[in-house]
């Protein structure tokens, strides 16, 4: 698939059918699908009571939770490597 070119991949993600478009590949929507996926059910699981919207929101919370440590340990990672470089 040349850059820029987009395409149409299916997708479930808590029991909801959903169509992506984008450049990455179809198995990195695939993936990312079902992380999203799993997460929304994991959530689902201690939460019972909680309508979709309120799933996803908390779902998005969470990961981006997640995300913004990761890119905190990165950093810091990033700065230790930068620090033994440098001596």
């Amino acid at each position: 698939m040349a850059h820029g070119d987009k395409q149409r991949i299916t997708v479930d993600i808590h029991n909801k059918t959903y169509t992506i478009i984008g450049e990455e590949s179809v198995s990195h929507v695939r993936m990312v699908a079902s992380l999203v996926d799993q997460k929304m059910n994991e959530i689902h699981e201690q939460n019972k009571h909680l309508d979709t919207t309120r799933l996803a929101v908390l779902t998005a919370v969470n990961t981006m939770n997640d995300y913004l440590k990761l890119k905190e340990d990165y950093a810091k990672l990033a700065g230790s490597l930068n620090r033994k470089e440098d001596k």
